[in-house]
C-alpha cells in the first residue's frame, strides 16, 4: 500500500513537470539523456509494472470465472435497452436472450447503419477498459519478451495511427518512443525513425500500412537520405545518410535489420486481410524479425488480446468481459444447421467457430464473419487463431470459393512465378466489371507483385490450374465449361493504397481497417482496373 502511494506521488510530481522527453529528446543515439528524462522513464516503467499487475489480476479473476464474467458482460450490454428490442428488463437468461434476438449477419447490420438506424463504429469505442487492458498487458508482455524495447530510444511509430488501442497519457507514451508526439505526417515519422540506428521495435497501425512505408522508403530513398544528411539546424547526420543509401542499394531483403541492427520486433494491429502483408514483410524487408499484435479488434470492440509476443503470430485470448462474445460452431466451412451458439467456457479445442458479438450500442447479435480455431485455453477461456472471413467468397455459378481456398491457390501459383513475391491482391466476379460478355463467367484477379512486373500467359494460367487442384467444385464447373478461366492482372505500385483510401472514405468504414479480398462495388473494382500494368 505504501509503495502504491509513493508511486502515485511520483507520478503526480512528473505530471507537474514539463515533458522533457519531448523538449530535449536526443537527436542521435549517442546523445545523453538528462537526469530528469531518465527519472521520468524509470517512473513510467514502474507505473507500467504496477498498472499491468493490476490488469493481470483482473484478467485472472475474469477468466477463472468465465461464466460469471460473461453474465456481467451480457448485463452491461442490456443496460438501457428499452421497448420491443428487450422487453424483459434485467433478464440475462441465455435462452431468452437467444430467442428474442436472432443472429444477424454483418452485412445486414451494415444495411441498417446505412439507413441511419445504427451509429457507425468510431475509434472512440476502443478507449474503454478492454482497450486499456490490452494496451497495458501488451506493453508489459512486450517488455518481458524483449527487455530493452521500452528503453529510451527503443521504439518508433512510422504511421500516423498507433497499433496500441488506448492512447496512453505521458509519461507512459514516452516509454522508449522516439517518434514526435502527435505527428500526423508519415514522412516525418519515418525520418525520425531513420535517425535512430539503435531501435529495437517498429510500430505501425496495420501491416499493410507498414508495407506502404517500406515501399515508399525504397521509392524516395535519395530524398530521405538528403533530408537526414541536412538534418535539423546544428545537427546534420551525414554518416547516417550514407548508411541509409548503402542499405537501400543492397535491395529489400533484410533492409530493416541493416538500417536498425538491434531491431527485434514489429508491432502492428491485427485486422482482416493483413496476412499477405505480414508474409511479404517477413520474407523481404523485415526478414528475421518477430511480429506482434497486442489485440484483435472488431467493429463492436476488443474481442481478444495477445500475451505472447515470442509465440507464433496470431494467437489471442478471447475475453469474457464486454462486449459479449458467443461462438457459433462451423461444419465444412458453413453454419452448423440448427446449432446454438456456445459460450467461451464451452469451446472445444480444435473446433472452428464464427465470432458473434453483442454490445450495448447496437444490441444486435452480429455474426462477424471472422472464423477462429481453438488451439488452447487460458483458465476457462479459449485461446484462438484467426483462420479466415466467411464474407470473402467468390461465386459466379454457386461454387462459393472461400477466402482460405482462394488464398491457398494463389500462394501456390505465385510460388511458380519466377522471382515474384505477392504483396496484395483483390478479386472481382466478372459480372461486376461486365467482362464476361461472349464468355463464361469467371474471376478477375488483381495482384501487386515484388520482383516481377510482367506475367506470361503460361504463368497467368497457373492460377486457374491451382484453383482446380484446391477446389473440387471449381474444377467440376471448369470441366463443364460453366466457369471460364480466372483472369490475372498485375497492378502498379500504389494501386492498393488508393483502394484503401477509397474504402476509408466510406462512412461505414470499419475500425480497425480491414482489407477486403472480394470487391462487390464496380467503382472500387474499376479503381484497380485503371492501374493495370500487365
Amino acid at each position: 500500500m505504501l509503495l502504491s502511494l509513493l508511486l502515485l506521488l511520483l507520478l503526480l510530481l512528473l505530471l507537474l513537470l514539463p515533458p522533457l522527453a519531448v523538449l530535449r529528446w536526443p537527436q542521435s543515439q549517442n546523445a545523453r539523456l538528462s537526469w530528469l528524462v531518465s527519472l521520468q522513464h524509470r517512473v513510467a516503467q514502474g507505473a507500467l509494472h504496477w498498472a499491468a499487475a493490476w490488469q493481470q489480476k483482473r484478467l485472472e479473476q475474469s477468466t477463472q470465472s468465465a461464466g460469471q464474467s460473461q453474465q456481467q458482460a451480457l448485463r452491461w450490454c442490456l443496460q438501457g435497452a428499452q421497448g420491443p428490442r428487450w422487453p424483459l428488463s434485467g433478464s440475462t437468461d441465455m435462452s431468452t436472450f437467444r430467442n428474442h434476438l436472432p443472429l444477424t449477419k454483418a452485412s445486414q447490420v451494415q444495411e441498417e447503419e446505412s439507413r441511419g438506424q445504427l451509429l457507425p463504429p468510431t475509434p472512440n469505442q476502443y478507449h474503454g477498459e478492454a482497450s486499456l487492458q490490452a494496451t497495458l498487458l501488451g506493453l508489459a508482455a512486450l517488455n518481458k519478451a524483449y527487455p530493452k524495447v521500452l528503453a529510451p530510444g527503443g521504439r518508433a511509430l512510422v504511421t500516423p495511427s498507433s497499433p496500441w488501442l488506448y492512447p496512453l497519457p505521458w509519461p507512459w507514451q514516452f516509454l522508449g518512443l522516439v517518434s514526435p508526439p502527435g505527428a500526423k505526417d508519415a514522412r516525418a515519422l519515418l525520418l525520425e525513425a531513420l535517425r535512430f540506428p539503435g531501435l529495437r521495435a517498429l510500430e505501425a497501425r496495420t501491416a499493410v500500412e507498414l508495407l506502404d512505408v517500406f515501399l515508399g522508403l525504397e521509392a524516395d530513398g535519395e530524398e530521405l537520405a538528403e533530408a537526414i544528411a541536412t538534418g535539423n539546424p546544428g545537427a546534420p547526420l551525414p554518416t547516417r545518410a550514407a548508411e541509409l543509401q548503402e542499405a537501400l542499394e543492397q535491395g529489400p531483403r533484410g533492409l530493416a535489420l541493416r538500417l536498425w541492427p538491434n531491431l527485434q520486433v514489429v508491432v502492428t494491429l491485427d485486422a482482416g486481410g493483413q496476412a499477405e502483408a505480414v508474409a511479404a514483410l517477413g520474407a523481404l524487408w523485415c526478414q528475421g524479425l518477430a511480429f506482434f499484435s497486442p489485440a484483435y479488434a472488431a467493429s463492436g470492440g476488443v474481442v481478444g488480446l495477445s500475451l505472447w509476443p515470442d509465440q507464433p503470430h496470431g494467437l489471442y485470448l478471447l475475453l469474457p468481459e464486454a462486449p459479449f462474445i458467443e461462438l457459433l460452431p462451423l461444419k465444412e466451412g458453413d453454419w452448423e444447421e440448427a446449432a446454438p451458439t456456445v459460450l467461451l467456457a464451452e469451446a472445444q479445442k480444435g473446433e472452428k467457430y464464427e465470432l458473434v458479438l453483442t454490445n450495448h450500442a447496437s444490441l444486435t447479435r452480429c455474426c462477424l464473419g471472422d472464423v477462429v480455431q481453438v488451439v488452447g485455453a487460458y483458465n476457462q477461456c479459449p485461446v484462438v487463431r484467426f483462420i479466415y472471413r466467411l464474407g470473402q467468397t467468390l461465386s459466379v455459378r454457386g461454387e462459393n470459393t472461400g477466402e482460405d481456398v482462394f488464398s491457398e491457390a494463389l500462394d501456390q501459383a505465385v510460388r511458380q512465378w519466377p522471382g515474384a513475391k505477392l504483396l496484395d491482391h483483390g478479386c472481382v466476379e466478372s459480372s461486376i466489371l461486365d467482362s464476361s460478355e461472349g464468355s463464361a463467367p469467371h474471376y478477375e484477379v488483381f495482384v501487386a507483385l515484388k520482383g516481377l512486373r510482367n506475367l506470361s500467359e503460361e504463368n497467368r494460367d497457373k492460377l486457374d490450374h491451382c484453383l482446380q487442384e484446391t477446389s473440387a467444385g471449381y474444377k467440376s464447373l471448369r470441366f463443364r465449361g460453366s466457369v471460364g478461366p480466372a483472369q490475372v492482372h498485375v497492378v502498379g505500385q500504389g494501386a492498393f493504397r488508393a483502394l484503401r483510401a477509397a474504402l476509408a472514405a466510406c462512412p461505414s468504414s470499419p475500425f480497425p481497417p480491414e482489407m477486403p479480398r472480394v470487391l462487390r462495388h464496380r467503382h472500387l473494382a474499376q479503381l484497380l482496373q485503371k492501374r493495370v500494368v500487365s
